[in-house]
């Protein structure tokens, strides 16, 4: 035995790199490589071939001159093979018009696991790659020819689109960030804000050394949990654009997202306002210093303001780029000052004294530790003030679009921001706390005299400040804000501190509030502001969410008094903090099998209370502020709700639902069915949904928010269309269910006939307690015109419902149920399958007839059974007969006004026929209606049948308007109606009389529903009751909104399906909607508590 070896070529071959050579285990089947292709590659199946990653774009692999088979595998799965016309044979497929390298040595379409698989966008090299699926590894060969029906050589190779890849990246293309540069500088700048120069001196001096060390942990404590949980969802798959948005939204849902991500992008967008302020307030108050203010300290603010948010504008626009130079500019300038601080601390200068400070004192740093609040500050309040230059650390996550790899950058570059901007504060807390005192005068002959009693620190060192205690002193940690820029080397560079700090958040939220605000508009949460999801340049810039965000933070800086916007801005902030917290947790309760993050550091309890702290902290900050942001996100959550946008991203919340309704499920398994808790839950046979409005619309009414109610869907065709159809037609059904806010399930069964499909039905569709108990169907108005064997079914399957202890419901219109011959009902295909609006399709059933309670609706599949077409046609006004259909067809659907729904209680059946009508009226569309019950009774006893069924009814707690006892049910029927239902039987009848018996018995075998003479002498007196009943339906309950009798019994083999479709069709004809109900004996209702 020999093999063939592929030989590598050179970059200079024309011929792709997936060609193959084709595998041969000896040589003598050698066939020519001209033969023709194998009778398998007639399938239309899509293949994908495999690049090995040790090959260079140039290196391929030449195929022989010949193609050699053995008998028993040379032949290819669905392999085509096509000549290149030089003697060479290429194995290629119907799709991509690629060649394939073989697995584990054999030419087949079963692909080894491939990334490209995986992902949900296209794959690098254009067309995305998707496995063979399961039909075409399974499925007969002789379906249909190849779909695509490409000639070889008809597009570029994978290895052409490579290297056109490769060119245009050559050429430059999108900027992505390390998680340096993307993640680590962004998050220090964000967090390293004015606080940390202006405000810090001030937090010590208020709170102590000691405490303000608390201060700083708690919040560290609060950005470190959610860093960590950020870390966890961010390493649990691909992150793309959106920052907060993006993480909250796939991990709790659209709901949760879509507020979060408004409110968030808003902050951002108004933070550049207040960062902007900021470096404003900063800028006026030196020019007021050296008296060159433009007009007043109110409007210059405003017009610096205006031109620094215009230049940061500029930078953002100019491209991600230069914004992240900008960045690293900012960040040296920030480092220096810091520096340039510490450094000052060990410089004591003899003409800084009098202003407070004195170097590193143990007397100070022992006076500093402790709290000396004033001017009714708290430990709260000053954590409030302090809390808001701890935030930031969603800076690096909101650009995750524009980094490398965000699952890692986002991690070691938040985690080590917090780290390192924690150690800073507490530093130049502990420095100040050592260094300054709290009080200074500033007066170089306010020292220490003999008279004086004195025991500050300053006096220590020389200094007597005491007459600070009284008010007044401009200098020391207390008083002065700007005293860093004292304690520092040079001065000016704190200053320069300050415009880095500013200018850097400010520059970092101008890029945050579009990045995200594209995101949610890419996903179209809200209506409307899909114009701002275009993104424009190799970047994807979000152009048109710069220019907004800028006009947000203008409007801001012109309003120039951002004290009662901030505090709502932080806690929007924090919320985002806390649903991220909150995401981790949701995430890990859910146990679902896809939150499997490769960050292992957290912990879910521990994400649980980082977001009870953050809401803590949003109530610290300001409780007013607390409820405006909850206000908002409840709304905001209501309405995404409400409008349940068209996503699935496979959140936690589903996960967490599939995990209780599974316990739930579990949970009811294990206790028995009790009375108290019965309720009428439904299968019924509907065909597809839109084609029977009018039976779904009334069970929905008694089962919505009650019990179950299953679409039943039993499809004949005589071959099963392939899973692409069937998943696409469910989606369809699925979605009218929803469009028309039917809460209930669709259940499709192929089956030869409707009994067949019914009996599977009746037997597998359930899970649990959670299973029907009762079959409601359509009556068959059409019976006595189609093929009786159809009704031979029919008649079987309320057989088979009572066989198997179920409930039956029949509903029956005047004018019918299926709708689904009439033109123009087009409502379950989608939007891009719906037609033009100039023509009209008409969708034709195929197959059953109208009112078969079989495939007789719309579908957007081309079976030539009972599978509807979809015919284009002109338009033409409906006959009168499908008005009339078509109108009755909502009925429903409307509410009822005031009238009577008259319930024929003429055999105990349970109280099914009672319990119906009652969830009924307790619903708003039938809430007018009254219940009137009309029984059977005997002349000479009506009042006390009355009394008993009053008594029986207020026991079981049901109103009623009206009880009528008929004293002459059993009276003979009208002569012309006894003639009408001769008539109606006679084409059933077998007449047995008329030939001989064993010819009647070999035509009864062969039509079983035909009616025996025996039969209907057996059977008159009953026959005479359904004639008496129409006639008193007629009589009493002509002008009732719904009648519900009881429906009659046939005995199983006795009673022919003929004379019980003849029973039902005189009981129930010439009357309004009328249902047929028919418990299974059991009690329904009960009077005890």
């Amino acid at each position: 035995m020999s093999e063939r070896k592929p030989s590598l070529r050179a970059g200079g071959s024309a011929q792709s790199r997936f060609q193959v050579d084709v595998v041969t285990e000896g040589s003598s089947a050698a066939a020519p490589a001209q033969a023709p292709a194998p009778e398998e590659s007639k399938g239309r199946f899509k293949v994908v071939g495999f690049m090995d990653p040790g090959l260079g774009p140039a290196a391929d692999i030449g195929p022989p001159p010949d193609v050699f088979h053995e008998p028993d595998t040379a032949k290819s799965d669905s392999v085509s093979l096509h000549s290149t016309g030089t003697g060479q044979t290429h194995i290629s497929d119907s799709h991509s018009n690629t060649y394939y390298m073989r697995t584990f040595g054999h030419n087949t379409i079963d692909a080894v696991p491939n990334i490209e698989f995986y992902r949900q966008t296209a794959a690098p090299f254009g067309e995305k790659l998707t496995r063979p699926s399961l039909s075409e590894l399974h499925d007969e060969l002789d379906k249909e020819p190849f779909e695509d029906g490409l000639v070889n050589g008809e597009e570029p190779s994978a290895a052409e689109e490579a290297a056109a890849l490769m060119a245009k990246e050559a050429k430059g293309g999108a900027v992505k960030f390390g998680w340096v540069k993307g993640v680590l500088v962004r998050c220090m700048l964000n967090i390293w804000g004015v606080m940390l120069f202006i405000r810090m001196s001030w937090i010590v001096g208020q709170a102590g050394i000691g405490l303000t060390i608390a201060i700083i942990l708690i919040a560290t404590l609060v950005t470190t949990i959610t860093g960590l949980s950020t870390s966890a969802i961010t390493t649990n798959g691909f992150v793309r654009g959106g920052g907060a948005y993006y993480l909250i939204s796939r991990s709790l849902g659209p709901e949760f997202g879509g507020s979060i991500g408004l409110i968030f992008a808003f902050a951002n967008a108004v933070a550049v306002a207040m960062y902007v302020v900021g470096f404003a307030e900063t800028v006026v108050e030196m020019l007021s210093d050296v008296d060159a203010l433009m007009t007043d300290e109110l409007n210059d603010i405003r017009i610096v303001g205006t031109l620094t948010v215009i230049l940061l504008l500029g930078i953002s626009v100019a491209g991600m780029e230069w914004e992240a130079k900008a960045q690293i500019v900012l960040l040296i300038i920030l480092l220096a000052a810091i520096a340039n601080y510490f450094l000052g601390t060990f410089i004591p200068v003899d003409n800084k004294e009098p202003k407070g400070f004195f170097g590193y004192h143990t007397a100070i740093l022992f006076e500093n530790f402790g709290p000396d609040f004033r001017e009714e500050e708290t430990f709260f309040s000053v954590f409030a003030i302090f809390f808001p230059a701890a935030t930031g650390i969603l800076a690096g996550a909101n650009i995750s679009g524009d980094l490398a790899d965000p699952q890692s950058a986002i991690p070691k570059g938040t985690l080590l921001a917090i780290l390192v901007t924690g150690l800073t504060y507490v530093a130049v807390a502990v420095s100040a706390g050592s260094c300054i005192v709290r009080d200074a005068t500033g007066d170089h002959n306010d020292t220490v005299s003999d008279t004086v009693n004195c025991t500050d620190a300053a006096c220590t060192l020389g200094y007597d400040f005491s007459i600070c205690k009284e008010g007044g002193c401009q200098y020391g940690l207390m008083n002065d804000f700007q005293v860093m820029s004292l304690v520092s080397y040079f001065g000016p560079l704190i200053t320069a501190g300050i415009f880095s700090a500013t200018l850097s958040s400010a520059l970092a939220s101008l890029v945050s509030a579009p990045k995200v605000f594209q995101a949610l508009c890419k996903d179209n949460i809200y209506p409307g502001l899909g114009i701002f999801a275009k993104g424009y340049g190799k970047n994807n810039e979000p152009l048109r969410g710069y220019v907004l965000t800028f006009c947000i933070g203008l409007a801001f800086i012109l309003i120039a008094e951002l004290n009662i916007i901030a505090p709502i801005i932080s806690n929007f902030f924090l919320a985002s903090y806390a649903l991220i917290n909150f995401s981790v947790f949701h995430a890990s309760l859910a146990n679902s099998p896809g939150w499997r993050p490769s960050f292992k550091y957290y912990n879910m309890w521990v994400s649980l209370a980082g977001s009870v702290l953050c809401c803590v902290v949003m109530f610290v900050i300001n409780w007013w502020a607390a409820l405006v942001t909850l206000l908002i996100i409840l709304a905001l959550y209501i309405y995404v709700g409400y409008k349940k946008p068209d996503v699935n991203w496979g959140s936690s919340t589903q996960a967490l639902i599939y995990n209780q309704a599974l316990t739930h499920c579990l949970n009811l398994s294990s206790v028995e069915d009790h009375v108290k808790n019965f309720r009428p839950q439904c299968l019924v046979l509907a065909g597809y949904p839109n084609s029977r409005p009018a039976l779904l619309q009334l069970v929905h009414s008694f089962t919505k928010n009650v019990s179950l109610m299953v679409c039943g869907h039993v499809r004949t065709v005589s071959r099963r269309p392939n899973f692409k159809d069937l998943s696409q037609d469910y989606v369809r059904c699925r979605r009218w269910l929803i469009k028309k806010r039917i809460k209930a399930f669709y259940s499709p069964v192929f089956a030869d006939n409707l009994r067949h499909g019914t009996q599977l039905l009746l037997q597998a569709v359930g899970l649990g307690r959670l299973k029907p108990n009762t079959l409601v169907m359509g009556f068959k108005n059409n019976w006595s015109d189609g093929n009786m064997r159809d009704v031979e079914n029919y008649i079987n399957t309320i057989h088979d419902a009572f066989d198997l202890q179920f409930g039956v419901v029949i509903l029956r219109l005047m004018d019918g149920l299926d709708i689904s011959h009439i033109p123009g009902q087009d409502e379950l295909l989608s939007p891009s399958e719906k037609p033009p609006k100039e023509s009209k399709d008409v969708l034709t059933s195929v197959g059953p007839a109208k009112d078969s309670d079989s495939d007789s609706c719309p579908s957007k599949t081309h079976s030539n059974q009972s599978s509807p077409l979809i015919i284009r046609e002109t338009k033409s006004s409906l006959s009168l007969t499908d008005q009339r259909l078509l109108e009755s067809s909502q009925m429903f659907k409307k509410k009822q006004g005031k009238g009577t729904i008259d319930v024929w209680w003429l055999f105990d059946d349970g109280g099914l026929t009672l319990l119906i009508p009652y969830l009924l009226t307790n619903r708003s569309k039938w809430g007018d209606c009254r219940i009137r019950v009309f029984i059977g009774g005997k002349i000479n006893r009506i009042d006390h049948d009355r009394r008993a069924m009053a008594t029986l009814l207020s026991r079981f707690r049901i109103d009623f308007s009206d009880i009528n006892v008929l004293g002459d049910i059993n009276v003979k029927p009208k002569k012309h109606n006894k003639l009408s239902f001769k008539e109606l039987i006679e084409p059933y009848r077998l007449k047995e009389d008329d030939m001989e018996q064993e010819a009647a018995e070999r035509l009864k075998a062969q039509e079983p529903w035909r009616i025996t003479d025996n039969e209907l002498e057996l059977y008159k007196a009953k026959t005479s009751r359904q004639i008496r009943l129409n006639e008193l339906l007629k009589e009493h309950s002509s002008s009732a909104k719904l009648i519900v009798v009881s429906m009659p019994l046939a005995r199983k083999g006795t009673v022919s399906s003929a004379l019980y479709m003849c029973w039902l069709e005189t009981l129930s004809k010439d009357l309004p909607p009328l249902l047929l109900v028919r418990g299974n004996h059991q009690s329904v209702l009960t009077f005890y508590s």
